[in-house]
């Protein structure tokens, strides 16, 4: 029998069929489904899982406490370097997604807002050259303070980066920003388009131009992971989602997001392996990566399930080798929820479903160049 701790179920009174319960253990199983009874604090499960509920005591929301939780609540934006903006501008727009040309960059945007989600630049070679990172505002003193007492030096921001923000150097060297701006990361778990009963869910003739909502999550390589969780956890506030050994690692939000808003890969150098763009649900997926195909990019991976953040996924190659994601339905963590990280076997986190990954999947191209 597999044993769990779920806490902060205990206040929630069980009726006679366990269901309350259950709906709550079902939110933390991923929506598993399984035959559930309630016992006073214990759920017992069909499936050989027992539960125990429990309660959290004494928890205040973060924002809400100026002596408690501090930390960044999005990834506002990344930079990008690439060697041609025209190759960058065709490849985000066969995605769905739409490069505004400002100047002499382009600003990466999603569907449902006119944000700034990335900033593409052309250079000689393909990087990240800067990361941003979201706070509210009251946070802000909190953070030039608390980045004297950690022992982080600030710098000059890059050129042509105004504003307010703090700006410093990460782990790798790279530069990062945290300003004040709204919360951009999910609030709560999207939900796919509903279907009605007296229209087809997906229409067949056109098919349906797929744009991406949001930018989900970024992945970049590192030598260090354990560098990397202790950097982004201590200075920015970040929390482990879950890991795999030295492989991989996933980091969360502490006022709300999806299981991970950035994560770290090993290799020997930094880089880029992915960004990933929510889309409108699974068939939204499969639709995108049509569309990317019909438009020259078939070269990728999918359609499959991850383990790690339980999204839905294809990717596409660009046209420097790193990766973009379509992805839907990840794990969320509400602000207040104490998320127990796994250090999971990599084949279990990379895949519950799909075809079997390419085998330069894990490739850090960027070594290359």
């Amino acid at each position: 029998m597999l044993f769990m701790v779920i806490e902060g179920f205990r206040d929630k009174q069980c009726d006679d069929a366990g269901q309350t319960g259950a709906a709550e253990a079902r939110r933390w199983l991923g929506g598993v489904r399984l035959d559930i009874v309630c016992a006073g604090d214990l759920l017992l499960t069909g499936g050989g899982l027992l539960i125990v509920m429990t309660a959290m005591k004494g928890f205040v929301e973060a924002e809400r406490d100026k002596d408690g939780l501090l930390g960044v609540h999005s990834v506002d934006h990344f930079g990008l370097v690439v060697p041609d903006l025209k190759a960058a501008e065709h490849f985000y727009s066969a995605s769905g997604i739409d490069p505004v040309a400002i100047g002499d960059h382009l600003e990466l945007r999603a569907s449902i807002s006119d944000h700034a989600w990335g900033k593409v630049t052309e250079g000689k070679r393909k990087h990240v050259n800067y990361l941003s990172f979201g706070a509210y505002a009251e946070d802000i003193p909190r953070f030039r303070e608390h980045l004297k007492k950690v022992a982080v030096e600030t710098i000059t921001p890059p050129a042509d980066m105004a504003g307010d923000g703090i700006w410093f150097l990460d782990h790798d060297g790279r530069p990062v920003e945290i300003k004040a701006a709204a919360k951009v990361s999910s609030d709560g778990k999207r939900q796919p388009r509903a279907g009605t009963a007296e229209a087809r869910a997906v229409p067949l003739i056109p098919a349906p131009e797929v744009k991406p909502v949001r930018l989900a999550h970024l992945i970049l390589f590192t030598q260090h992971i354990d560098r990397a969780i202790d950097f982004y956890t201590r200075v920015l506030g970040l929390r482990l989602s879950d890991r795999c050994g030295q492989t991989i690692c996933f980091l969360h939000g502490v006022h709300g997001s999806d299981h991970h808003i950035i994560g770290f890969g090993h290799s020997d150098g930094p880089g880029l392996h992915h960004t990933s763009w929510e889309v409108d649900g699974v068939d939204a997926i499969g639709l995108g990566a049509k569309q990317m195909a019909g438009k020259g990019y078939c070269e990728g991976w999918g359609l499959g399930r991850h383990g790690a953040g339980s999204n839905y996924f294809h990717y596409i190659r660009d046209p420097w080798k790193s990766l973009l994601e379509l992805t839907c339905d990840a794990d969320y963590i509400p602000k207040g929820t104490t998320w127990c990280a796994a250090d999971l076997d990599m084949a279990q986190a990379v895949m519950q479903w799909g075809p079997a990954p390419p085998a330069d999947f894990g490739a850090n191209y960027e070594l290359q160049s």
